[in-house]
């Protein structure tokens, strides 16, 4: 099962900052959903997204529990120590940091300087031969050359590096079952691990190797040496200069026999960019040998050194310890470790211009005028966003200057659309922002101002309206103010202040209600009107039906009254004829 890339982004805790894109030298990070993700068929491993990361949200794959089950199962296990260890542990003595190691359950503790000391031998030996010679010897540069500058990969020196060659050195002398782990500061040689499992099978890194430390309760710094705690098969000599800047060169120019080969040293992977591109190497006249290290510094710069202090009291505390033999310095080397570099599959080809041009569009980049290159994304241009908005590599919402601009499109088209006066007033009482409607509210001369300087950005608040004490109470004490009918001259107006950004920036919604409590009171005396109307027809009515009952009950009472005299007649009269018979 292939392992996972040394280098990964925990997604939770990105802020989506593109600080590790903006330093990342060869742009192998892409933005998904907000978050940046290590490319790894891009990444050479330098480790700087690692460093910059504010957020920690870029992890080194940790390869400790591999390391500890590989010591309990193994029983030849050999520690490769990278000569950067003094600077990490200042004041250590050799002896009590090979007591430390040997407690964790190692056989032995080995110096990878002795496999630099091999790597130099032979370099020296190649320096006869006109033309550019670049070391081996860092596996983030080695990884830069094979795939963004596979034109020089002829030009790197046909040897292994130094922790390989070292890894065969300790199978010869210790038998070749020997099982070798490299402890160092550097991220890329977990992947130089990754590729040569025949020779090196883990790397860990310093910030690993005290976590071991710290679960078996060891103190390097208590350990009691004894006479058989030493570096093995011997101690390392000018090789321990290979992690300052311009160590390799020291140790090669000191058993070279060119007098016409001429050295350089860069560190950096973007100084190695600048030093080989373009560089013809067969118009050189004399042998010219690189050293070039990834990590600014040398080595002790790496992306997984621990101790804090600046790098020239390391290289200070490394050179100190290092053990000059004497010069003229003949050394031959033992080993073959001569190796051979391809350059890496082909990077994807340009993207057609016109796809180019129409994702600078879509970012607002309609003209040249438009390109800020401003890096704000994270990458140098907005030509080079662009191409990575082709790719699928990057996100609209990575240009900020098109997220601004969109943004304050939309405000605008809000405000402008907006019925009432809206302003935003700064701490100074000084106008951020405010649309049309609130400048023709405030008189003619405020609006002709506005059509010159659109916003009244910096104007006096003072100056436009004289009640601004609401304002600057917002402001103090970072709450809402509301007046439904504040009266302003002849007019009503309803103001709602309310606070943007506490105790520094204010805004207000004003509305003028004149027109509509002019409304409201006509429409109350219409009301009125209406009413006092319906009331006095209701009174009339009232009479009238009054009139009607007192003469309808006269009425019907002398229809009574002549009833009553009827029957009396009609009671007193004598009866019929036919009855008196």
């Amino acid at each position: 099962m292939d392992r996972l890339f040394p280098i990964d982004t925990i997604e939770t805790t990105c802020q989506d900052c593109y600080k590790c894109l903006r330093q990342c030298p060869v742009k192998a990070i892409r933005i998904e959903g907000g978050h940046a993700k290590i490319t790894p068929e891009l990444c050479v491993a330098c480790g700087a997204c690692v460093q910059v990361c504010p957020v920690q949200a870029k992890k080194i794959r940790l390869d400790l529990g591999r390391a500890r089950h590989l010591v309990d199962q193994e029983e030849q296990v050999f520690v490769s120590l990278a000569p950067s260890w003094m600077g990490e542990y200042p004041g250590l003595k050799p002896e009590q940091m090979v007591v430390a190691l040997k407690s964790l359950g190692f056989s032995g503790v080995s110096e990878t300087a002795l496999g630099a000391q091999e790597v130099s031998a032979v370099v020296a030996g190649m320096l006869n031969t006109n033309g550019l010679h670049i070391s081996s010897a860092c596996p983030a540069t080695v990884r830069l050359i094979k795939k963004y500058l596979p034109e020089h990969v002829n030009d790197i020196t046909a040897v292994h590096s130094p922790v390989m060659a070292h890894c065969k050195l300790l199978r010869e002398h210790f038998g070749e079952g020997t099982r070798v782990v490299f402890i160092g500061p550097c991220i890329a040689k977990k992947t130089e691990a990754d590729e040569h499992r025949e020779l090196l099978e883990i790397a860990l890194s310093f910030e690993e190797l005290n976590d071991w430390f710290a679960q078996m309760k060891i103190d390097p710094y208590q350990m009691e040496p004894g006479e058989e705690d030493h570096f093995v098969p011997s101690s390392a000599e000018e090789g321990s200069l290979y992690p300052v800047e311009g160590g390799m060169v020291t140790t090669i120019q000191a058993q070279c026999s060119c007098d016409s080969a001429r050295y350089v040293t860069v560190s950096g992977i973007e100084n190695i960019f600048k030093t080989l591109e373009g560089v013809d190497s067969s118009s050189l006249q004399h042998p010219v040998f690189i050293e070039a290290l990834g990590c600014e510094g040398g080595c002790i710069g790496g992306p997984c050194a621990q101790a804090p202090g600046a790098l020239l009291g390391k290289r200070v505390l490394v050179e100190d310890q290092t053990i000059m033999p004497p010069l003229p310095l003949v050394r031959k080397h033992r080993l073959d470790i001569s190796r051979s570099f391809t350059p890496d599959p082909p990077q994807p080809p340009a993207p057609d211009p016109a796809l180019v041009r129409e994702a600078l569009r879509r970012i607002g980049k309609r003209l040249p005028e438009d390109e800020l290159n401003c890096s704000g994304c994270g990458y140098n241009t907005c030509r080079e966003f662009a191409t990575a908005l082709v790719r699928g590599t990057a996100e609209e919402t990575m240009c900020v200057s098109h997220m601004r601009a969109l943004a304050q499109k939309k405000a605008n088209a809000l405000l402008r659309s907006m019925p009432s006066g809206v302003v935003i007033v700064d701490a100074n009482m000084r106008i951020v922002e405010c649309n049309e409607r609130f400048a023709r509210m405030f008189g003619t001369e405020t609006a002709e101002i506005y059509e010159t300087c659109p916003g009244l950005k910096g104007c006096s608040l003072a100056k436009v309206i004289d009640f601004t004490e609401m304002f600057r109470t917002a402001l103090k004490f970072d709450q809402e103010i509301h007046y439904d009918h504040f009266r302003y001259q002849s007019r009503l107006l309803n103001i709602t202040v309310f606070s943007l950004d506490p105790h520094q920036t204010v805004g207000a919604v004003i509305l003028d209600v004149t027109r509509q409590e002019g409304l409201r009171d006509q429409i109350a005396q219409q009301a009125q009107e209406v009413i006092r109307r319906n009331l006095s027809t209701v009174q009339e009515i009232a009479a009238r039906l009054g009139e009607h009952m007192a003469d309808t009950e006269i009425l019907l009472r002398s229809i009574a009254e002549g009833y009553a005299v009827e029957n009396k007649r009609l009671q007193s009269a004598p009866p019929p004829e036919e009855e008196k018979r």
